[in-house]
């Protein structure tokens, strides 16, 4: 398969980088700096230079093309203000997405967080994160061209992956390794018979690829 990944300089992206670079997947990470792109070379993977917060349409499709899957991986970071996460956690979302149906490319992984809501009240930054990841995630719902998948983990910590995950519609909040969100990222670009889901991920007690199948077979 040849996967292109929006944030590929991410904590989460990386790690799914090499896993699907092991695996023999050719893999694509779009990054916004060019000394970024010897992190993802190591990994495994080719880095695409391209800011999603200035890119068009058509340039992020030209990306895609060809593409058999499409992960959004991309966030603002902490320490960026509200306007951040409006133009990349929702509006680089939202382009993302829409130039995966330009350029064809049906499968659409989405690394969301636990209470996205783009109603959610408040003023304070994280508030205004998960509305943005809120609205982001309302949209690639509505697109019937996409079989979609969003993924929203708990509280991300860099422990070592165990292997052993919660996956439901609804988990409860809780933590879980950047490893193994990479490890469900994996297991899902390849399992299509998820789409339309919107799952919750925590640290679990569950293999990761029983979990996936567990959840396509619902």
């Amino acid at each position: 398969m040849r996967i292109v990944i929006a944030g590929g300089h991410g904590q989460i992206a990386l790690r799914l980088e090499r896993l699907l670079a092991a695996r023999g997947d050719e893999v694509a990470g779009l990054i916004r700096a060019a000394e970024q792109g010897d992190d993802l070379r190591e990994a495994g993977a080719e880095p695409v230079l391209l800011d999603l917060e200035s890119a068009s349409l058509e340039q992020v499709a030209a990306h895609l093309q060809g593409a058999d899957a499409a992960v959004f991986a991309a966030g603002a970071g902490p320490g960026s203000g509200a306007a951040r996460k409006d133009t990349v956690d929702k509006g680089a979302a939202v382009l993302f997405a829409d130039a995966a149906v330009r350029a064809g490319v049906r499968r659409h992984v989405v690394v969301s967080s636990m209470g996205a809501d783009a109603g959610r009240q408040g003023d304070e930054v994280f508030d205004a994160y998960l509305r943005a990841k809120g609205a982001a995630d309302d949209h690639v719902r509505s697109l019937d061209a996409l079989d979609w998948t969003i993924l929203r983990p708990g509280a991300l910590t860099d422990d070592a992956g165990t292997g052993l995950v919660r996956m439901q519609a609804h988990t409860g909040r809780g933590p879980i390794p950047r490893d193994d969100v990479a490890a469900v990222l994996a297991e899902l670009v390849d399992t299509p018979a998820t789409a339309g889901l919107t799952l919750e991920l925590i640290s679990g007690s569950t293999p990761v690829s029983v979990a996936v199948k567990s959840v396509a077979g619902n």
